[in-house]
This record gives structure tokens, C-alpha cells and sequence, in this order.
């Protein structure tokens, strides 16, 4: 069985058409599965549309990410873990292509986002410098991350002492544990954060992550992921 496990706080906006592209994507590709919505403090719908949509729902008060991931993993009945962040869509090529490295020996991988909308021009700048190098170093964001529970469960998951950068630090995990793949196919995720962070914030924020490695214990200047900027993201 393949476990999808969807991390979601207010995300009533998006959830629908996650939930949505997961249904179709394994009833194409014909592997027994099932979803887990983990849903994290939520005020509005998030938890209704995900019970509508027949997915488990996995209920916590953390306001950390990697701590809601982990604890949908806890409650996966499957021998393979998808994260999926709850405004990104899985599609068969994207799964398909994950499946089949996990099949050939990988313990683990992530897919190339693209965004949903036009980029602002600073995003257009960085966008492909960032695939390149991703898929150079086999590096890759959260939205989309797979792996294999037997090494998900040696390994520890995610690291709960971080509020951002939980995803490069797991893939550091994964990569130390055995072969890490960027498969070809990319999967389709929100720009949103985009439209409230500006070109030196971002690009800065992502330049300490390469440079001095995951380290935000603190939501100190994380507004655009967990305060009131998040928040207008998500309208």
C-alpha cells in the first residue's frame, strides 16, 4: 500500500484539488493507497472537505509542519510514504516515476515543482537557476517527497525542531541513508508565497539555507509560513 500523507492548515482553498489529483492519479496508475490529511489547528473547512473527499484525518495542534508530517507517518498503514504539501498536485508520471525508482532501489526522492501562476520577475530569474541546480545536486522542495517507510522509520522522519528547512535537512537524511532521486517528471504547486515575499527576502531566506544549512528553531522571521502573511497567501 502507498501512503499519501497531506500536512494542511487553513487550506480550504486548495485541499480539494490536492485530494482531487491524488484520486485520479492512483486510480490511472491501479496501486492500492490511502490518504491521510493531517490537519494542524485549522479554523475553517480543511478538515470537512478532506472528510468529503474520504481522506483519514489526523488531528494536532503543533503549527509545525515537519511535526504534522510526522504525524501522519505514524498513523501510515503503507510500506511507501508521499508528502504531499496541500496546494501542490500528484499526477501518474510524477508517481509513476517515483514508484519505479523506489522500485529499482532508491530510499527516496523528490520531484521539480512548477508554479500555477506567472512569476514576478525576480522569480523568473531564479526559477530555472534553482531546477538546474536541484537537479544537479539532487536537491528539491518539500511539496513533493517520497521515500520508503522502512527507511522513514530508520531514519527518524522529520526533524521537529525545525520550522522551515525540515525538507532540505530530511533529504540530507535520505541521501546519507542511500540513493536520493529527482526523477524527470514535475508536479504542479501554488506560487502563493510568491505574491506576499519580495525578491531579497526570498532569495535571501533561500541562500542561508544553502549556506548555513537548515536552522530555524524559532518562527522568528517565518511571518510568510506561519503569521499573518501566511495567511494572506492563502487567499
Amino acid at each position: 500500500m502507498i501512503s499519501f500523507i497531506v500536512p494542511a492548515h487553513n487550506e480550504e482553498l486548495w485541499l480539494g484539488k490536492c485530494l482531487g489529483s491524488i484520486r485520479t492519479t492512483m486510480e490511472r496508475i491501479g496501486v492500492p493507497y490511502e490518504v491521510i490529511v493531517v490537519d494542524d489547528a485549522s479554523t475553517d473547512a480543511t478538515p470537512q472537505i478532506a472528510e468529503q473527499m474520504n481522506a483519514r484525518i489526523v488531528r494536532v495542534e503543533h503549527r509545525c509542519i515537519a511535526a504534522a508530517r510526522n504525524a501522519g507517518a505514524r498513523e501510515a498503514r503503507g510500506e511507501v510514504f508521499f508528502f504531499i504539501d496541500a496546494d501542490t498536485q500528484a499526477n501518474e508520471r510524477a508517481v509513476g516515476a517515483a514508484l519505479h525508482a523506489l522500485g529499482s532501489g532508491a530510499v527516496g526522492g523528490g520531484c521539480v515543482f512548477e508554479f500555477d501562476r506567472p512569476l514576478p520577475l525576480w522569480g523568473r530569474i531564479m526559477y530555472p537557476i534553482g531546477v538546474g541546480l536541484g537537479r544537479l545536486i539532487r536537491w528539491v522542495g518539500g511539496c513533493f517527497l517520497f521515500c520508503t517507510r522502512e527507511v522513514y522509520d530508520a531514519t527518524g522522519g522529520f526533524s521537529e525542531r525545525l520550522y522551515a528547512g525540515e525538507d532540505i535537512d530530511f533529504i540530507r537524511t535520505l541521501k546519507r541513508a542511500g540513493r536520493f532521486v529527482v526523477p524527470k517528471p514535475t508536479v504542479t504547486t501554488s506560487g502563493r508565497k510568491l505574491d506576499v515575499v519580495g525578491p531579497w527576502e526570498g532569495i535571501g531566506f533561500l541562500l542561508a539555507i544553502v549556506i548555513r544549512g537548515p536552522y530555524h528553531q524559532r518562527k522568528d522571521g517565518l511571518d510568510f509560513l506561519y503569521g499573518k502573511r501566511a495567511q494572506d497567501s492563502r487567499k
